[in-house]
C-alpha cells in the first residue's frame, strides 16, 4: 500500500487489497467547524501488514472502497464509530460489520468513553504521540509527521480487537457486544430527520404543550435550513435565541425582532417563516404562564438514589462502569414510570433491569 494515496488507481489498488482481508482497520479525519455536513479530510485503513492514508481532497470519488466497506465478509474496526459512519455515508454508504474498539472496551471493564490513546497503552503498552490532535487536516500539503500521526490511528485496532475479543469471550460477554454493535447497522440513527432535531434541544420538559409545538417546529425549520446552505445549525439560529422565541411567541416582526440577541439579517429574510412556525403551533394570544418549574419530588428523588445504589452494585460487581449499565437519566425515566428505556432491553434488562423493576 501508498502511504497516502492520492489517484483513483492508488484507492482502486488498496480497496483490492483490503477486501482479500477478513477484518481492516478505519479511521476518519474530518472537519465541521463551517459547514453542516463534515467535511471528510483524511480516510486511514489498515490491514494486518501494513496501513494507508487515503486523500478524499485530491481523489474526490471513492466508490471504489464501497463495495469492500460494505462487505458482510469484512469486520471493520474502528474506535468510537459513530462520527466516522456518519461522515462516511454519503460517500461510500454504509459500513458494516463494525467493530467499535470503545464499545468493546467499556463491556470489558474499561472507562465508558475510553480514547484510542489510553486504550492502546492499557491494551498494548504502547505511547502514542498527541503532537497532531489540533491539525486542520483540510490543509495540504500534509507533513511526513502528519501522515505517521495518521496512520497510527488505524495501526493497533487490529491488535485491539484481538485483544478485547479474547477479554470479552474469557467473561462470557460477546453477545453483549454484539448486541450493541447491531445498533450501528441501522442508516435511520446516523442520519438526523428535521422532525426528530427537536431532541437535541434542552430544557423542554418544563413547557405548556404549545411551546414544546412551538420548539419542535422551530428546530425542524432549522435543521432544514442548516442543510440546505450547509452550515453548522448554530449559524441559522442560536439555541439561546430559539428558546427566547419559544418563551415570549413573537406575532410580528417587531415583537420577533425584539428578541435578544436575534440577529437582524435572520428577521429580514426569515421572519416570515419563522412567524409562520409560532402560527401553526397554534398558542392561544396571550400565550399562557410558563409553568412554574416544579419542586424537585423527594420520594422521586430517594427513588432515583435507591436505583442509583443498586447499579452501582450490579457495576461494581461486573466490574462495569455504572453508566455502561444504565444512565442517569433512564434511572430518572424510570422513576417517573417509563419503561421504553433501553436498560430493559437485551442483556442489559437480564443483567440489572429486572432487579430495577422489582425496586420499584
Amino acid at each position: 500500500m501508498h502511504s497516502i494515496a492520492t489517484t483513483a488507481a492508488a484507492v482502486g489498488e488498496i480497496a483490492s487489497s483490503l477486501a482479500t482481508h477478513s477484518a481492516i482497520g478505519l479511521d476518519t479525519e474530518f472537519l465541521r467547524e463551517r459547514t453542516y455536513r463534515a467535511q471528510l479530510c483524511l480516510l486511514q485503513v489498515s490491514d494486518p501488514g501494513q496501513a494507508a492514508c487515503i486523500d478524499p481532497i485530491a481523489v474526490a470519488d471513492l466508490s471504489a472502497l464501497a463495495p469492500v466497506l460494505g462487505d458482510p465478509r469484512v469486520i471493520k474496526v474502528l474506535h468510537a464509530s459513530r462520527q466516522d459512519l456518519e461522515v462516511l455515508l454519503p460517500t461510500v454508504g454504509m459500513v458494516r460489520p463494525v467493530f467499535d474498539t470503545q464499545i468493546a472496551a467499556a463491556l470489558a471493564g474499561e472507562a465508558a468513553q475510553i480514547g484510542y490513546g489510553e486504550l492502546v497503552r492499557r491494551s498494548l503498552g504502547h505511547e502514542l504521540p498527541k503532537a497532531h490532535t489540533r491539525t486542520d487536516w483540510s490543509r495540504r500539503p500534509l507533513s511526513p509527521e502528519q501522515i505517521e500521526y495518521a496512520l497510527d490511528d488505524v495501526r493497533h485496532l487490529l491488535p485491539l480487537k484481538d485483544a478485547l475479543t479474547e477479554r470479552l469471550e474469557r467473561l462470557g460477554r460477546l453477545d453483549w457486544l454484539a448486541e450493541e454493535l447491531s445498533a450501528l447497522e441501522e442508516a435511520g440513527s446516523l442520519e438526523v430527520r428535521p422532525e426528530d432535531a427537536w431532541r437535541r434541544l434542552k430544557g423542554l420538559s418544563d413547557l405548556d404543550p404549545g411551546r414544546e409545538r412551538l420548539a419542535r417546529l422551530l428546530a425542524a425549520w432549522r435543521e432544514r435550513r442548516a442543510m440546505e446552505r450547509d452550515r453548522p445549525r448554530g449559524w441559522i439560529l442560536e439555541d439561546t435565541v430559539l428558546r427566547e422565541i419559544v418563551v415570549r411567541v413573537p406575532r410580528t416582526p417587531e415583537t420577533l425582532a425584539a428578541v435578544p440577541d436575534m440577529p437582524p439579517g435572520l428577521v429580514r429574510h426569515c421572519a416570515g417563516q419563522l412567524l409562520e412556525c409560532v402560527k401553526d403551533a397554534a398558542i392561544a394570544d396571550p400565550p399562557p404562564p410558563l409553568p412554574a418549574r416544579a419542586r424537585p419530588d423527594p420520594l422521586k428523588s430517594a427513588l432515583v438514589k435507591k436505583l442509583s445504589a443498586l447499579n452501582q452494585a450490579a457495576a461494581t460487581e461486573l466490574g462495569l462502569s455504572p453508566e455502561v449499565l444504565v444512565t442517569r437519566r433512564e434511572l430518572e425515566q424510570l422513576a417517573a414510570g417509563r419503561r421504553d428505556v433501553p436498560v430493559l432491553c437485551g442483556w442489559r434488562r437480564e443483567v440489572i433491569g429486572e432487579r430495577l423493576l422489582a425496586a420499584l
